[in-house]
């Protein structure tokens, strides 16, 4: 949710908040697939990628713009590094384990010398893998309920994780055209996909 519906209390008790995002690519991507499960799940069809692509360019996401979600993020991230951590999925990726470290110091728990000779951040790194948590059994057959009418499966939250997988569901000139816009949208905040 934008950091502006966010409790006021978040900013007067301190609160230390983790702003996660992801290519704007993959986050289409990531949640076309999310609604077409939910809907299948009900017995229903999701949107089209053409449709979904299109609301996407438009700035119809939940809570609002991709890029206005980034952004507000970004910049209190700029303004209060003590309190908003931004981090990008990529980066997660990338180097897990450093992440591990990063967040851990954020949190005021920063790794001893003790953990980081026994691998700590790789242990940490590997409990919280997409594989390892697509793996456990509470996220194959769980699930939770939203309200007394729908039941949504933990399944439904996961899929793939890789970073780069929107070259198999639209074309270059629809990533070339989310670039321009998310582009255009970012200009001059330092912030880039």
């Amino acid at each position: 949710m934008p950091m502006s519906l966010l409790p006021p209390e978040t900013r007067s008790l301190g609160c230390r908040v983790v702003y996660l995002c992801r290519d704007p690519k993959d986050t289409l991507v990531s949640r076309l697939h999310f609604e077409n499960k939910l809907a299948a799940q009900r017995g229903g069809a999701g949107p089209s990628m053409d449709d979904a692509f299109g609301m996407f360019c438009e700035g119809f996401s939940p809570y609002g713009p991709f890029w206005d979600h980034c952004l507000e993020y970004w910049e209190e991230s700029m303004a209060r590094p003590d309190t908003i951590l931004f981090l990008k999925y990529e980066e997660i990726k990338l180097n897990p384990a450093r992440v591990v470290r990063r967040l851990a110091s954020f949190l005021g728990v920063p790794l001893t010398e003790q953990e980081e000779s026994s691998g700590v951040a790789d242990k940490v790194a590997r409990m919280c893998s997409f594989e390892t948590l697509t793996g456990l059994e509470v996220n194959q057959v769980g699930g939770g309920s939203l309200g007394n009418k729908v039941h949504i499966d933990n399944s439904v939250f996961y899929r793939k994780g890789e970073v780069g997988d929107w070259v198999n569901h639209m074309s270059r000139e629809m990533g070339e055209k989310l670039d321009r816009i998310v582009q255009q949208k970012l200009h001059g905040s330092g912030l880039v996909f």
